[in-house]
């Protein structure tokens, strides 16, 4: 009786999901430690800093106090889109890791056509989003729902569009190859060659998971917190995570699109990459603590008046350009 052989790439996959879990896991605690004492440091608030040695206590007595909730779920809501929403939420940010190169080596798996297998998975939040909000029987949690359906596919497209501009360039949709082609001096990066494409990328980035100031779809102060008012205990510690998760992933494109993903100044490897990627994370928290929620006719106005044309013509000379040279 012949033992059947285990494929060495389904192997590789399932050692890159647990290293993944793990670290999705560790960057909650970490990404949780830094928005409170970013929060506490721009508004001067004494409750980062208290709990334990200089506030490092904090990200654990919120996961403890997550896990310990009771599961609650409303009277008139779906029972099965209420308990879906979550996991739907949360389970597509971890195959969005697998294809992006945190190093030469570090890849969870080569895929050639890499952004669009993340553009595609990513979509799927958005169904979660809705799904929170119909399932919830609360007019609060569908209201953010619509808001948040509104603001992704307005957002959508202007990102694909500074994406592509990088992509013409380059010629591949392998985040690897994009990599590549970018040198280890930071004036060799595709934020260089294409700033304007960068800086409609990352605000595109700030709407698409939903960060101040473009957080409509929670909007504390007017919709008592969106899609997820009704969620408590560790279904809305999964909206919680993934929400953390998506902005990794959002500062990792553009680490690998723009800022020469693993290749630095001296040496190469994945600490260029982190560096990069987790000074992009302060960015976004930084945004949340400094600027004030625009209006929701504001946000689109944003995008259909200035983002979108500003996208559209950047990749329209970016292709003229390489025709010609």
């Amino acid at each position: 009786m012949s033992i059947p052989i285990i494929p060495v790439e389904l192997i590789r996959i399932i050692v890159a999901l647990g290293a993944v879990g793990a670290f999705v896991g560790l960057n909650g605690l970490v990404l949780v430690y830094v928005e409170r004492k970013v929060a506490g440091h721009c508004q001067r608030r004494p409750g980062p800093f208290e709990v334990g040695p200089h506030g490092l206590l904090t990200p654990l007595a919120d996961a403890l106090k997550l896990v310990g909730k009771q599961l609650f779920m409303p009277t008139g809501a779906d029972p099965w889109l209420f308990w879906l929403a979550p996991i739907v939420s949360f389970l597509p940010v971890l195959l969005l890791f697998l294809p992006i190169p945190f190093s030469p080596v570090l890849t969870g798996m080569e895929v050639h056509l890499g952004i669009l297998f993340i553009l595609a998975f990513s979509g799927i939040n958005v169904l979660a989003l809705c799904l929170a909000g119909w399932g919830s029987n609360n007019k609060w949690a569908l209201l953010g729902a619509g808001r948040a359906v509104a603001q992704s596919v307005a957002y959508e497209i202007p990102l694909l569009l500074s994406l592509l501009a990088v992509i013409f360039m380059v010629g591949s949709l392998n985040l690897s190859e994009i990599v590549r082609s970018q040198g280890s001096w930071p004036w060799q990066w595709h934020i260089c060659t294409q700033p304007l494409a960068f800086l409609i990328y990352f605000t595109c980035a700030v709407a698409e998971v939903n960060r101040n100031p473009f957080d409509l779809p929670e909007a504390e102060s007017e919709l008592t917190a969106g899609f997820h008012t009704e969620y408590s205990g560790m279904a809305f510690g999964l909206f919680f995570l993934a929400e953390y998760m998506n902005m990794i992933i959002v500062c990792s494109i553009a680490t690998v699109v723009f800022l020469g993903g693993w290749q630095g100044p001296f040496f190469s490897g994945a600490l260029w990459f982190f560096a990069k990627m987790y000074a992009l994370l302060f960015i976004i928290i930084w945004f949340r603590w400094t600027y004030p929620r625009v209006r929701f006719n504001q946000l689109l106005n944003i995008n259909w008046k200035w983002l979108l044309p500003l996208g559209l013509a950047n990749l329209l000379v970016t292709a003229f350009l390489m025709k010609i040279f």
